[in-house]
């Protein structure tokens, strides 16, 4: 994004005085990480800040709430701004039911995102880096210049954004400004081995079961190269809060090049998330379906049967891989 567009961004973070920091239905934690730092940050400049997100972030990371201003959607209202900030989101629609009234409010919008965006800007500034690792690194750029010293709880919630978006530093995303970036986390306080307790081991006693029964659906296609795992609405005891594992379980699957997973959300109604290992892009497909992200992790909320959706994704990954 051109220096002039981020420093309008910049400028408005500056000037304004009541913050609204909103992110995606179920926040993960580059989202709530970088919601909790920049709200460190407005706060250190004397401004009023609230984050509103359309569900709860979940306790894995609930170290980050007594530290910050996070509430839940109630449905009926969201408080007074003069700033709407869109974290680690480019569309209103990623809101959930928060997109409604966000849209109606007389407030400034301004993104701060490091997903890909083809369309037309809607907003009235933006902080954008596609090429950035997470959207919390784009807030510890921002904080330095607006020069905001960050402390323990800050590096904690900036920390946070960049090993959930990393994978912790395994994922091709991870490049050198991240590690530094990380480093001087660390330096503030940030303690790696604590955070990963809390953020990778607190779960129930059903997720190893949960995991083993959804695995055990698993279909390969394409020679191999392409992995696909349905829950459908029934099969309850499969649902697990983060698939993340499971994706990642079957991406290590030497010829795997590409995974799907399809979640039956509500009787025709489903939800993708998408993985690939080398040059396969997610993101196109994703984009096929109304969705996107990014070219190696991406998702969408695709309408129709689960059965239909998940031939249809079948079929274009395979169309896809054939081009490539």
């Amino acid at each position: 994004m051109p220096e002039t567009a981020q420093q309008r961004a910049l400028d408005l973070l500056r000037a304004e005085k009541r913050f609204l920091l909103a992110g995606h239905v179920r926040p993960d934690g580059d989202c709530v990480g970088g919601q909790a730092a920049l709200a460190y940050g407005l706060r250190a400049l004397g401004k009023e800040v609230v984050i509103v997100n359309p569900d709860c972030p979940g306790r894995r990371f609930d170290y980050l709430y007594e530290g910050a201003p996070f509430q839940v959607f109630d449905s009926r209202s969201v408080p007074e701004h003069d700033v709407c900030c869109l974290m680690d989101i480019n569309e209103l629609s990623r809101c959930g039911g928060l997109a409604r009234h966000l849209r109606e409010a007389s407030s400034k919008k301004l993104v701060i995102d490091h997903h890909p965006y083809a369309g037309e800007p809607w907003w009235d500034a933006a902080y954008m880096d596609p090429s950035a690792s997470a959207t919390g690194l784009l807030v510890w750029r921002i904080l330095k210049q607006l020069g905001v010293q960050l402390n323990r709880f800050a590096a904690e919630a900036v920390f946070t954004s960049l090993v959930t978006d990393t994978g912790w530093f395994r994922y091709s995303n991870t490049d050198a400004e991240t590690m530094g970036v990380a480093a001087e986390m660390v330096g503030l306080g940030a303690n790696p081995a604590s955070l990963f307790q809390k953020i990778y081991q607190r779960n129930e006693q059903t997720e190893p079961q949960a995991m083993g029964r959804l695995l055990g659906r698993v279909e390969y296609h394409a020679h191999g190269h392409l992995a696909v795992i349905d829950q459908p609405l029934s099969d309850n005891e499969t649902a697990l809060k983060d698939g993340d594992p499971v994706l990642d379980l079957l991406r290590a699957v030497e010829t795997v090049e590409v995974v799907l997973y399809v979640r039956e959300l509500e009787p025709g109604l489903c939800k993708l998330s998408a993985r690939s290992k080398t040059v396969f892009d997610v993101n196109q497909l994703a984009r096929q379906f109304g969705g996107g992200g990014h070219a190696k992790a991406s998702g969408a909320t695709i309408k129709g049967r689960l059965s239909e959706v998940r031939d249809d994704l079948v079929r274009a990954t395979i169309e896809m891989m054939e081009q490539t």
